[in-house]
């Protein structure tokens, strides 16, 4: 079984406020003399579920399309913190932490964002030093930012270059059950970019 966990991206999509909306453009149309349907496309890549390059929040850091895919494939673990309030403690997800994958994805809403708002759960940063101290490789979330939407300082997001981790946003776990699947999030090999959108998906575990 295959869980879709990104949400879908379209001129409605929720953006951070100064990003650019997902726009498309119909460059041809089939009709008299044309045989097919070009559009183009233009989006910020933190647009949807999508994948934070450590030049995001780093002057000098990698861009999206020089990182490792690794960190984004293989087992993971969903993790319930519905109602945590602003932020992920260690102890919302003490429960769930034994024989942990590299990979940790956690829910912290009913339902996925439709719409934007400042008010989300981010990781609070003891959470992701307590992810890395477990040999994570690879956090998520299904808000709109590890952290919160009024930060200037990011920690978490610092943590996350501190500690070599890459990280999901935007996720859509409404209907995944916590436990253990298999995570393919893969990228763009955008050689410039800041992130990239990914379609996630979460595959049952045989």
């Amino acid at each position: 079984r295959l869980w879709d966990i990104s949400p879908p991206l379209h001129a409605g999509s929720p953006v951070f406020p100064g990003d650019a909306r997902y726009e498309q453009r119909w460059a041809a149309t089939i009709g008299p003399g044309c045989p097919v349907n070009v559009s183009t496309i233009t989006l910020s890549p933190h647009t949807g579920a999508h994948a934070d390059a450590p030049l995001h929040y780093d002057a000098h850091g990698a861009t999206v399309g020089a990182l490792d895919l690794s960190p984004f494939l293989g087992p993971c673990r969903v993790i319930h913190a519905i109602g945590c309030g602003p932020l992920v403690k260690p102890e919302h997800i003490a429960h769930a932490l034994a024989e942990l994958p590299p990979r940790v994805l956690v829910r912290t809403c009913e339902s996925a964002t439709t719409a934007w708002s400042e008010v989300f759960s981010a990781y609070a940063p003891e959470t992701i030093e307590l992810l890395a101290a477990r040999g994570v490789t690879l956090v998520g979330i299904d808000s709109q930012s590890v952290d919160p939407a009024s930060s200037k300082t990011l920690d978490s997001h610092h943590l996350l270059l501190k500690h070599d981790l890459r990280v999901l946003e935007n996720l859509v776990l409404d209907q995944v059950p916590p436990g253990d699947y298999e995570l393919i999030a893969l990228p763009l090999k955008l050689a410039h970019a800041c992130a990239s959108p990914v379609r996630a998906i979460l595959r049952e575990l045989p």
